[in-house]
C-alpha cells in the first residue's frame, strides 16, 4: 500500500473518531437529560407504532417516512420501544451527519499539518452545538448529506455522479419531502453552474435528466409504498394538498434582527445572545448571496472553486428558508449547516492568522448562542427532577415533570386496564409515555382544519371511546386563533357536549373532562 493510500485511510479513521467520539461525550453529558411531550414525543410515538405495523402519514400524523422505518429497524434489533434507545438510534444517524462534514472540510485543507487535528476537534466543536434539537437531528445530518452529494457531483461531473447524486437526493426525501425540495433547487443550481463555459460533461438539459433519474430511484422506497401499501397514496396526497391549501410550511415568527436588540431593557449577556442571533440570521442571507455570485465569477474566468463550497453555496439559500420559515433559534439550527460547513471550507484554505482567529470566533459565537438550549446545560443550571420513562430514569425540569404524574394519574383514575384517551393539541408524546394510540389521526392539531377533517377525527373519537380528553388550552405564539377552540371548533363543540369537567384536574391550562354519564 502506498504512502498516500496509507495517510487517507488514516485521516479517514481520525475524522470517524472524532465525529463518534464527539456525538458519544455530548450523549453521555445529556443523553438522559430532558424530555418534550411535544415535538420529540411526536418522533417517539410515531416510531412506536410502526414497530406495532402502523404506515406512517397513512395511520398517524407524521413526517416522511424513513426517519420512523430508520429508527424502528435498528430499536427492533436492539429490541426496545424506549425514548433512551430511541435518542441512541437517532446519535447513530447524527455521528454519520458528523461524519460526512468533518470529511468534507478535511478534504478541502490543501495541506495536512499537525495542526489539522486540532482544526477538525474545533470544527467537531462547531457543528455539534448546533446539533439542536435532538429529535431533528435527522433533519440537520440531511442537509450535511445533501452538501456531500453535491461535492460528490462538482468534483468529478461524469455522467454516472449525476445518477449518483440524484439517488442521495431522492434517498433524502424519503426522511424529509422538504430537504428533497431543499436538494432539488440546490442541484439544479449546481447543474446550471457546470454547464458554464464548458464542453466536458453533460449539457444542463442531459445533466437534469440523469440527475432526474436517479431521483426517482433513490425515491423507490416511497414510490414503492404509494404503489403497494392500500390507502398510503390518498393519505400522502391529502398531506401535500394540505400545506397548498393553508399557504405555509410552518408558522411563522418575527426575524430577531440583530437591529432589534434593546440593550438598555435586558442584562448584558443576554443582549450579546440576541445580538449574536441576529447577526447568524444575517450571516445566512449574506453567505448566500456572496458564495453564490463568488463561485459563479470563478466559474466565468475559468478559476477553480472548493467544491464544497460550491456545494454549501447552491444550498444556502434553500435552506435559509427553512431557517426563516419560523425564524427561532432551533429552526436556526436546522438551516445554518451549508454556512458553517461553507466557512470552515474557507477557513481551512486561509491563511494561519485568518483560520485560526475566525475558527475561535465562530466557535466562542456558536457556543455563546447555542449552550442555553442543550438539556445538558439546562439541567446543570437549574433544578431538574427524576422521572422514571420506559423503564429508564431522565432528569427533567420540574413542569415537565408535574405533567407527567399529572397524565399517569388520569390514567390511572380513567384510562387503566388498556383504555383510550384523548390529549390534544400537543402532547403526542402522552401516547408515547402511556402505551397507547392516538383516537385521532392528527396527534399535533396546531392548524385550522376543514369541517369535513374535523367530523372525520370525530367518529374516530366516538369509535374509542376515551376514558378521559385533556385539551391543553394554550394560545400559540401568543394568538388566540391558534387555541384548540378556534382551529378545530367542530371537535371542540363535540368534547363540551360529550364530556363533563373534571373539577380537581379543571383549570384555565389543563381543561380535562370525562364522559358524561348517559340517561
Amino acid at each position: 500500500m502506498d504512502r498516500d493510500k496509507c495517510k487517507k485511510i488514516y485521516t479517514l479513521a481520525l475524522i470517524l473518531g472524532i465525529s463518534f467520539f464527539s456525538v458519544f461525550a455530548s450523549f453521555m453529558w445529556q443523553g438522559n437529560k430532558g424530555f418534550s411531550l411535544w415535538d420529540e414525543g411526536y418522533l417517539w410515538y410515531g416510531v412506536q407504532r410502526v414497530l406495532l405495523g402502523e404506515v406512517p402519514i397513512r395511520d398517524f400524523m407524521a413526517y416522511d417516512p424513513g426517519r420512523y422505518y430508520w429508527s424502528a429497524t435498528l430499536l427492533s434489533i436492539i429490541g426496545s420501544n424506549g425514548i433512551m434507545a430511541l435518542r441512541e438510534v437517532v446519535a447513530i444517524f447524527q455521528a454519520l451527519g458528523l461524519f460526512v462534514g468533518l470529511l468534507l472540510i478535511a478534504q478541502s485543507e490543501k495541506r495536512k499539518s499537525k495542526s489539522s487535528l486540532i482544526f477538525w476537534i474545533m470544527s467537531a466543536g462547531i457543528l455539534v452545538v448546533w446539533m439542536y434539537p435532538r429529535h431533528k437531528l435527522f433533519d440537520i445530518s440531511l442537509s450535511i448529506f445533501l452538501i456531500g452529494c453535491l461535492t460528490f457531483l462538482i468534483k468529478n461531473p461524469i455522467p454516472k455522479r449525476y445518477v449518483i447524486a440524484g439517488i442521495g437526493v431522492g434517498l433524502v426525501a424519503v426522511f424529509g419531502r422538504n430537504h428533497g425540495v431543499y436538494g432539488a433547487l440546490g442541484s439544479i443550481g449546481v447543474v446550471a453552474w457546470l454547464s458554464i463555459r464548458s464542453s466536458a460533461q453533460p449539457s444542463f438539459l442531459k445533466g437534469l435528466v440523469l440527475w432526474g433519474a436517479g431521483v426517482a430511484i433513490g425515491f423507490l422506497p416511497v414510490i414503492l409504498m404509494l404503489l403497494l401499501i392500500p390507502g398510503f397514496a390518498i393519505a400522502f396526497w391529502d398531506s401535500i394538498r394540505f400545506l397548498f391549501e393553508w399557504g405555509a410550511t410552518n408558522l411563522p415568527l418575527p426575524v430577531p434582527w440583530p437591529w432589534t436588540v434593546n440593550f438598555s431593557s435586558i442584562p448584558t449577556s443576554a443582549a450579546i445572545h440576541a445580538l449574536l442571533l441576529g447577526l447568524f440570521f444575517v450571516a445566512l442571507l449574506v453567505f448566500g448571496g456572496l458564495a453564490v455570485v463568488w463561485v459563479c465569477k470563478r466559474r466565468f474566468q475559468g478559476e477553480p472553486v472548493p467544491s464544497v463550497l460550491a456545494a454549501a453555496a447552491f444550498l444556502a439559500f434553500p435552506y435559509a428558508h427553512y431557517a426563516f420559515s419560523r425564524a427561532d433559534i432551533g429552526h436556526l439550527a436546522l438551516g445554518i449547516f451549508p454556512f458553517l460547513i461553507g466557512c470552515l471550507v474557507i477557513l481551512a484554505v486561509s491563511t494561519s492568522r485568518i483560520k485560526w482567529f475566525f475558527t475561535t470566533a465562530l466557535l466562542v459565537a456558536s457556543v455563546w448562542v447555542m449552550h442555553v438550549m442543550h438539556p445538558g446545560w439546562q439541567c446543570f443550571t437549574s433544578q431538574c427532577v427524576d422521572v422514571e420513562i420506559s423503564g429508564s430514569k431522565l432528569l427533567v425540569e420540574p413542569n415537565t415533570g408535574s405533567d407527567i404524574e399529572l397524565l399517569r394519574r388520569l390514567v390511572k383514575l380513567y384510562a387503566s386496564n388498556g383504555r383510550s384517551f384523548v390529549v390534544t393539541p400537543t402532547w403526542p408524546g402522552a401516547y408515547a409515555l402511556l402505551g397507547r394510540k392516538s383516537p385521532m389521526w392528527e396527534i399535533y392539531a396546531l392548524v385550522p382544519r376543514s369541517d369535513a377533517f374535523q367530523k372525520k377525527e370525530i367518529e374516530r373519537i366516538k369509535a374509542t371511546k376515551p376514558g378521559f380528553v385533556l385539551v391543553f388550552n394554550w394560545a400559540l405564539d401568543g394568538h388566540d386563533k391558534l387555541r384548540f377552540k378556534n382551529t378545530h371548533p367542530l371537535i371542540y363543540q363535540y368534547i363540551l357536549d360529550n364530556f363533563e369537567p373534571i373539577s380537581d384536574f379543571y383549570n384555565s391550562t389543563y381543561q380535562v373532562y370525562k364522559p358524561k354519564i348517559s340517561g
